[in-house]
């Protein structure tokens, strides 16, 4: 690995993965846990795991051998009284058995949190459960040295080199680029991202729902997020985050109509990043106000697919939900930054971020607002080159 790396690494303590799932959508009418199923087989979403070439080359999740019943709790909270009654399986798999079965607004203790299930003990039990069969107030058993529920750090910002994959497994091999099913995207050269974590040569980021990995020879001007709201320098960030988006218009047989809309989603998306950056300075006590003038008004953006009551439908400014949602992620890291709005799209949330971790902007009822609580200002910075990536960054800015 190359000196800048090492420099980096040794730049910062390793944070450990620490996620979770915000408040559930307002749902019209109870539904049992037969339609709940039924609903996440026709969405296709039963497990978070992704079929690849290797399975052994890719970041593993904690699974329930690593605990027992005696293992100390992340949080503490409760299973969801909103929607129908809930389940904890032996598998992450709805179709595993049934270790309890019947519950509704039951506590449990969370042992770990992964992308798409949770490993949670009950009565002395201990199976998975889906995240979004998570309430909302899950509270930290030690707040002091655990970050709270749904909040993940991401450890280094970069800039891409060159032409770069972001794999589906840490190999090496030469990738075709009309092979999709071996990488997620490719990136262009100055893009800049954020990195989770590094692990075996590699450099781990989200990529929706899943993971994805990056050759750090691939990657330059490699800088440490502060773990804290007081800077490493002048250079660090104090927060960080990135969510990807489809690159649909580059797939062989997707139609011209579809192409079009991909693109004007994409360009939104570029143009609420920028948007942000240039209204993005806030003093103490300054709000940042989504649909008003942070993001919005929406119709100076493109017409584009946007999640509107959880279904994809043509609307102005589609994408800009992701800038939001992105910019959430970052915000939530910070405890000076008060979160005074924010809703996710309904039960299955938006499928580029970790359950229910999204905050839909749009109208009235879907907005993103916060208040700088800090005693300094803050910066606010979005970056997409339009490649795929999306990065929010948060600045201490006195």
């Amino acid at each position: 690995m190359k000196d800048w790396i090492r420099k980096g690494l040794a730049a910062l303590m390793t944070l450990a993965l620490l996620l979770g799932g915000g408040p559930m959508g307002s749902m019209a009418e109870e539904m049992t846990e037969a339609d709940m199923e039924a609903l996440a087989e026709a969405e296709g979403d039963d497990t978070e795991e992704v079929a690849v070439a290797d399975p052994n080359a890719v970041y593993h999740e904690k699974t329930l051998a690593d605990f027992d019943v005696n293992s100390p709790a992340l949080y503490r909270g409760k299973i969801t009284d909103v929607i129908g009654e809930y389940s904890i399986y032996s598998e992450k798999s709805i179709k595993s058995t049934r270790v309890v079965r019947g519950l509704k607004n039951a506590p449990v203790d969370i042992l770990y949190v992964g992308l798409v299930w949770v490993i949670v003990r009950y009565d002395g039990k201990l199976g998975y459960v889906k995240r979004e069969y998570l309430a909302k107030d899950f509270e930290a058993v030690d707040p002091v040295n655990t970050a709270p529920f749904q909040v993940q750090k991401h450890q280094y910002i970069a800039t891409v080199a060159r032409e770069c994959y972001v794999r589906k497994t840490m190999t090496k091999e030469p990738l075709e680029e009309k092979n999709y099913k071996s990488y997620w995207v490719k990136l262009n050269p100055g893009t800049q991202i954020s990195i989770w974590q590094f692990q075996d040569g590699w450099a781990i980021v989200n990529y929706m729902r899943s993971y994805g990995y990056i050759d750090p020879n691939d990657l330059t001007d490699l800088i440490p997020v502060s773990p804290t709201d007081t800077p490493i320098s002048k250079e660090s960030p104090i927060a960080a985050y990135t969510s990807y988006y489809t690159m649909k218009h580059l797939l062989p047989g997707t139609s011209k109509e579809n192409k079009t809309n991909n693109l004007n989603r994409i360009w939104n998306i570029g143009h609420g990043a920028e948007k942000i950056t240039r209204t993005g300075l806030m003093q103490p006590g300054d709000v940042f106000d989504g649909n008003k003038k942070n993001i919005g008004p929406y119709k100076e953006y493109k017409l584009a697919i946007g999640l509107v009551d959880g279904q994809a439908v043509l609307s102005s400014g589609g994408g800009t939900c992701q800038v939001s949602s992105t910019l959430y992620n970052a915000i939530s890291q910070l405890p000076g930054l008060t979160i005074i709005k924010r809703r996710p799209h309904g039960y299955g949330g938006a499928s580029y971020l970790p359950i229910h971790c999204d905050a839909a902007v749009g109208n009235d009822s879907l907005n993103l607002i916060f208040r700088n609580d800090y005693d300094f200002p803050v910066q606010l910075v979005g970056k997409s080159s339009g490649d795929g990536a999306l990065l929010m960054m948060i600045y201490r800015a006195d």
